[in-house]
């Protein structure tokens, strides 16, 4: 948990991807993450967690359904929504907290 930590308190805007194995809507983000991360490149890092595994970090944010997309900048929660986005809509929220 402390690398997380390290993690999201970065300058660069960190999307944290709560997931599990067992989510259908979960793997629909996979490919839809990775586009999001081909068009921004070193301006959003995106790191995925998955909820089985990690239940302190989930309950931590309470995240209560998968998946679940927090955005974090310096630490902070900027944005968070659950259940599927399409990569542009998600490209857009991004780039509205990275100026």
């Amino acid at each position: 948990m402390s690398n997380f930590s390290e993690l999201i308190n970065g300058d660069v805007p960190v999307l944290v991807d709560f997931t599990a194995t067992w989510c259908g809507p979960c793997k629909m983000m996979a490919p839809i993450l990775e586009q999001v991360a081909g068009e921004l490149g070193e301006k959003v890092k995106i790191i995925k967690v998955d909820v089985d595994r990690n239940p302190q970090a989930a309950a931590h944010y309470q995240v209560q359904g998968v998946p679940t997309l927090i955005l974090f900048k310096q630490g902070k929660t900027l944005w968070r929504q659950s259940g599927v986005m399409q990569a542009a809509q998600l490209i857009g929220t991004i780039q509205q907290f990275n100026k």
